[in-house]
């Protein structure tokens, strides 16, 4: 890969991992639902006017925005307001192990020892944090890992739906869960418009930075830079995401750096990076 890709790469592996910090900042001044409700209706609102899909494709599209609109962007906001942030990026990356094994149940697909191994090491990795306090309480760590879970269903349904640009499935998928994480802000949350008034920089900027710098920048290089290289050079990247995500927790936010966190982390990051790097066989010299 050329040294400009790499640092690419890079630059999208750094706003991810940012991504995280900034929504820790974003639920403090604005409600998680809310946030998430303006992140949609900005994404959709650049996305929409310039991507046009067909009447057939909404249904799909609006499967798409319950599973990875609200299931897990909403829950991810909600989580992160609960725990901190580099214990939840490395929670979410649970989504990864959890479409493997949907994939094996539903797709039929073989899983393999190298694979298997992976599965036990993320979830072994899971059982050693739940041992260490930076655990976020019972009902946090269900929230974000419903969250993965939602990721890992939307994955699959992704991989089996019509083909759609993948900008264009962004900016409608928000669009469609704008109602649903709105009506759910209504229910369970309060004094949005007065969080709306109050908003500093720190919140308004968090709504900006992960609508459009985590979304559509990022994304957008991202899928560039699958274009022109393979998928097993380009996609074990993501493996720094949570690695830098913890680090920067730890800089910017004063989250603790115990041995529960460094064993866990270390375990589920190991285990992910077993299921997605493809080792390739050496060819028997002639």
């Amino acid at each position: 890969m050329p040294l400009r890709d790499l640092l690419l790469g890079l630059l999208v592996i750094t706003i991810w991992a940012l991504n995280v910090i900034v929504i820790k900042v974003g639920v403090a001044e604005l409600p998680p639902l809310l946030m998430t409700t303006l992140r949609f209706i900005l994404v959709s609102s650049i996305l929409v006017p310039f991507y046009r899909v067909t009447r057939a494709q909404l249904p799909f599209l609006l499967l798409l925005s319950l599973t990875f609109g609200t299931l897990h962007f909403a829950l991810l906001f909600i989580g992160l307001e609960q725990s901190e942030a580099g214990t939840g990026a490395l929670l979410v990356q649970m989504g990864t192990p959890f479409a493997t094994l949907l994939a094996v149940i539903f797709l039929k697909e073989k899983l393999g020892p190298k694979r298997l191994i992976g599965l036990l090491l993320s979830f072994a990795g899971v059982i050693v944090l739940a041992g260490g306090p930076t655990l976020p309480s019972p009902l946090p760590l269900c929230i974000l890992l419903l969250s993965a879970f939602g990721w890992a269903v939307s994955q699959l349904l992704i991989k089996r739906g019509p083909a759609i640009a993948p900008l264009a499935l962004a900016g409608w998928v928000a669009l469609l869960a704008v109602p649903q994480v709105a009506i759910g802000s209504w229910l369970f949350e309060n004094g949005q418009w007065q969080a709306i008034k109050e908003a500093g920089w720190a919140g308004w900027g968090a709504v900006f930075y992960t609508a459009v710098m985590s979304s559509i920048v990022a994304y957008g290089i991202w899928y560039a830079l699958l274009r022109r290289h393979p998928v097993n050079r380009v996609v074990p990247m993501t493996l720094l995401v949570p690695v830098l995500a913890v680090g920067l927790g730890a800089l910017l936010m004063d989250d603790s750096l115990g041995i529960h966190k460094l064993m866990g982390g270390g375990l589920v990051v190991a285990g992910i990076g077993l299921i997605l790097i493809r080792f390739r066989k050496r060819r028997p010299a002639l």
